[in-house]
């Protein structure tokens, strides 16, 4: 791992989160949607943002050849699991521990489970999506 890497990561996750939050809110906001179909829409749109991110940047010297879709959709996969652990961490806090404050759902789910969920997010997306050409494995094409 190069701090170059870090860095390009960072960076389309910092791009994907913007599209993400800026999108929720416009659709939950002005738009009135409903927020579990607002948040579908903008977590889509935030993980094609960071994958074309990666794919294009960080990770450009491994995003060749073909499975592309193949590979979109390990990092599609990858992401939701990076969900989930955020979700689990607030699950856990304000369910399981009794943390039921505003502040305490902030901390849990975007604070503490957001810096889970990036740790994972970034060995996966550089140990299974973007997979050097002398590591692939049967499973990862």
């Amino acid at each position: 791992m190069s701090l170059s890497e870090l860095r390009g990561f960072v960076l389309a996750g910092g791009c994907a989160y913007t599209v993400d939050l800026a999108l929720f809110v416009g659709l939950r906001g002005p738009l009135g949607w409903d927020p579990l179909a607002a948040k579908a829409v903008s977590f889509v749109a935030g993980c094609s943002v960071a994958y074309a991110g990666n794919a294009l940047g960080t990770y450009r010297r491994r995003a060749t050849g073909r499975g592309r879709a193949r590979r979109y959709a390990l990092f599609f996969a990858v992401n939701v699991a990076g969900a989930l652990v955020q979700l689990l961490c607030l699950a856990v806090s304000h369910y399981g521990l009794g943390l039921t404050s505003p502040r305490a759902d902030t901390v849990s789910g975007a604070v503490v489970g957001m810096a889970l969920a990036t740790c994972l997010r970034f060995w996966g997306t550089r140990t299974l999506v973007f997979v050097p050409e002398g590591r692939r494995t049967s499973w990862t094409g």
